[in-house]
Order: C-alpha cells, then sequence, then structure tokens
C-alpha cells in the first residue's frame, strides 16, 4: 500500500464511494418497490420485474447480500482514506479521514443515492438486480451463514420469519388504493369500485323503497279498479296482498299480466295463479350478501321485513346496482318528483326520502348512522313530532319544515351549506 500512488489510491476510494451508492440505492429501490405493480408487470413478462420479485421473496438474503456489499466496500473506503490521510496529513490525518469520508459518504453513497432510489425505484431496482443475483450466487456461502446467525437471534427474542406479514390489503387499505390511484383510473370507475366496496356497510334497509311508498295490488279491490291498476303502473313487478300489505300473496310481473288483459272477463283466482311466491329478506341483510341472494335464487325483487315479520318495504336488484354505478339518470335531481330544486338554491324534500338518496344526489354529507328517511333524522334531531312549522339545523344545512300531516314531515325546504367568501386583504 505504501508504493500506490496517491492517484491510484483516490481512483480506488471513488470507485469504492460509487459501490457503495450502488449498495445503497439497491436496498432503498428494492424496498420501495410497490409490490402489487410488481406482481403485475411480473405477469406480464417483464424481466426486471421478474428478477426482483424472485429477490424480494427471500428478502433475507436480499438484504443479506447487499449490507455485506456495503459494509465491506465502506470500511475498504475507510482503509483507503486513513491511508491517503496519513500520506498528507501525518498523524493528524486519521481525524481528518474520519471527518471528510464521513461527510463524502453521507452525501454521495447515502442520502443523494437513497433519495433517487426513493423517487424512481423501478430505474434503480430492476438494473441493480442484474447485478445483485450473480453477487447473491457468489457470496451465498457467506449470506447463508450471515442469516443463520441472525435467524438464531431472532428465535432468542422469540421472533420467527413466519410471523412476517404478507402482501394482503383490507378493504379499507384498497379503498385507499382506489382513492389515491389519481388520473390512472377515471372517476367514474372510482365511484364504482369504491360502491363496491361499500355494499357490506350498507343493509337492505337503508336502499329498500319504504312501505308507505310501495304500489301494489289489494285483492280487496274490484277487478275494475285492479285492472286500471294493471294498465297504468310504472312498475314491473307489483306486490299482491289482501287488505293490508302485511298479507302479502304473491308478486305479480307485469309481462303475465299482460294476458289479464286480453281476457274479456277476470278474475282475482285469475291474478292470483299469475303470481309468484313472493321472496322475504331480513332488513339487517347486508347489500352485498343480498346481491349473492339475488343471484343464487335467480330473483331480481324482494320484500323487505323485520324481526316480527311485518313488512318494511321492498327491495330490487336494481336498487343494489344503483349503490355501485349511481343512478341510471343523469340528473336525478332534476327529475326526481322527491327532491325539487328551487330557483333561490334551496330544496323542497318529500319528507319519506331517504338520507342517503338525498346525499347522493345532492352531494351533501347529512348523517346516515341514524333514521333512514328525512322525516326521521328532523324529529330525532327535534326529539319530538313537530306541531307547527320550526326551523332546525342539521351538519351545516339549515331545514325549514313545510308541511306536517298524521304526526308525519311531509315536506320539509332543506338549504345547502353556504360556503363563505374571502375579502380581500389591503
Amino acid at each position: 500500500m505504501n508504493e500506490t500512488s496517491l492517484p491510484a489510491l483516490f481512483t480506488l476510494l471513488v470507485a469504492l464511494i460509487a459501490f457503495s451508492a450502488f449498495f445503497s440505492s439497491s436496498e432503498t429501490g428494492m424496498m420501495s418497490l410497490n409490490r402489487y405493480r410488481l406482481k403485475h408487470m411480473a405477469k406480464t413478462g417483464h424481466k426486471g420485474a421478474k428478477r426482483a420479485q424472485g429477490m424480494l421473496n427471500r428478502t433475507d438474503q436480499l438484504i443479506g447480500v447487499i449490507l455485506i456489499g456495503n459494509n465491506f466496500v465502506n470500511i475498504f473506503a475507510s482503509a483507503i482514506a486513513t491511508v491517503i490521510a496519513i500520506r498528507i496529513w501525518g498523524d493528524a490525518g486519521i481525524a481528518i479521514a474520519t471527518v471528510l469520508l464521513t461527510i463524502v459518504i453521507l452525501i454521495f453513497a447515502e442520502v443523494t443515492p437513497k433519495t433517487l432510489a426513493a423517487l424512481f425505484p423501478e430505474k434503480i431496482a430492476f438494473p441493480a438486480s442484474y447485478v445483485l443475483g450473480p453477487l447473491l450466487k457468489l457470496l451465498y456461502p457467506l449470506v447463508w451463514s450471515v442469516n443463520l446467525f441472525t435467524s438464531g437471534i431472532l428465535r432468542i427474542l422469540g421472533i420467527s420469519s413466519a410471523q412476517a406479514s404478507e402482501d394482503h390489503l383490507s378493504r379499507e387499505e384498497l379503498r385507499t388504493v382506489v382513492n389515491e390511484a389519481g388520473a390512472l383510473i377515471p372517476a367514474r370507475h372510482k365511484d364504482m369500485l369504491v360502491g363496491i366496496l361499500d355494499l357490506e356497510n350498507v343493509t337492505v334497509n337503508d336502499i329498500m323503497v319504504p312501505r308507505n311508498d310501495v304500489v301494489g295490488i289489494d285483492l280487496d279491490d274490484d277487478t275494475d279498479t285492479i285492472l286500471r291498476q294493471l294498465r297504468s303502473s310504472q312498475h314491473t313487478r307489483l306486490p299482491v296482498f289482501k287488505g293490508d300489505i302485511n298479507n302479502i300473496q304473491g308478486i305479480l310481473h307485469l309481462r303475465s299480466a299482460a294476458k289479464l288483459l286480453q281476457e274479456t272477463e277476470i278474475n282475482k283466482a285469475m291474478v292470483m295463479q299469475l303470481c309468484q311466491e313472493p321472496y322475504f329478506i331480513p332488513e339487517s341483510t347486508a347489500l352485498n350478501t343480498q346481491l349473492l341472494n339475488f343471484q343464487k335464487g335467480k330473483r331480481r325483487f324482494g320484500i323487505v321485513v323485520d324481526e316480527y315479520g311485518d313488512v318494511l318495504g321492498l327491495a330490487t336488484l336494481e336498487d343494489i346496482l344503483e349503490e355501485i354505478v349511481g343512478e341510471f339518470t343523469t340528473d336525478y335531481a332534476a327529475t326526481s318528483p322527491d327532491i325539487i330544486p328551487q330557483d333561490n338554491g334551496t330544496y323542497i324534500i318529500d319528507g319519506s326520502t331517504a338520507v342517503r338518496t338525498i346525499n347522493k344526489t345532492l352531494g351533501w354529507t347529512l348523517p346516515t348512522d341514524g333514521p333512514k328517511t328525512l322525516n326521521g333524522l328532523i324529529t330525532e334531531t327535534l326529539e319530538n313530532i313537530p306541531d307547527t312549522n320550526v326551523c332546525l339545523k342539521v351538519e351545516g344545512h339549515r331545514i325549514e319544515v313545510l308541511q306536517i300531516k298524521d304526526n308525519v314531515v311531509k315536506a320539509a325546504i332543506v338549504h345547502g351549506i353556504r360556503k363563505r367568501k374571502r375579502t380581500a386583504s389591503h
């Protein structure tokens, strides 16, 4: 070493620092790779991704070969720097070499390459795998020995490599991935994906048509009334009941009812012959479960009942699909008879309108963890049934009760949240 010239030693030192930067950037690049994107790229045949994925499958070996290489070149660089410093400054060169080499390694072999690798992990990790693969084979006995001792120490500490968490995303993590995808996923597709994830958190009670709004055929009516109802119905399926909706006899599909309209004379027995067996759904059934139940039973229509068997409303396959894809109309607020926009920016809303429907239609955030309808939300907030037209505030929205009938809020005027205007400073 004494016979080696200073230019040669400086060249060797620069080369060692470059190798240190390579190992540092390789470590950060490999660990910063998006594992799910890596799997996708490997499946599509990307060679660099396949090599990187193979090495990441044995993280202990990957870290072992990187740290062995990094520590070797850093210690070797320290020795070379010490020799150079002693030749230039004598005994004082040891301290000078320590300070200068620490600064150089910190900037050029640690912070800079690791920052670069964190910003562009694929551009660093994939090329690095060409070097790390053969190096791992070359140093495998040493890597194996180091990992053997490391595993023994971990076992003494009560830690096993089998306890390592697998790369599985929870529902909330997947939701975050979808929301953070940016322009990679169109906004419309994001809403649909999040809608699918939300199905488990929503029950049929949240999306059903309440019993007060259910249109059906009452067998206690005369045949002329029933025929008029069949001719004018806007629904494909109608529940058939006797006297009260809790006494449901069956479900009539209007495609089958077309046969009745061709008859000169009909009776209620003919209506019952065309009815299908009613399908009942417990009110607490989650939408993802009910979607599968509809699919298994080849059904599209169900009657929602409570724990006592009383009818609460009805739910359809279309109602569940709308939770995923949104309303089938282009401007629901403009076409809904329950939500009528006013020129002053307010909305006249029917009291039986579901709170979730209001939120989805107008983009609001009224609370949905309590009452299901606007009427219920008003009465719960007031803690009584209003007997006059009162005004209240819920989540920043001012609500004016417009009409009360039979102890029920039939309609209310709801104001959107006003955004404060910024005043210019002088």
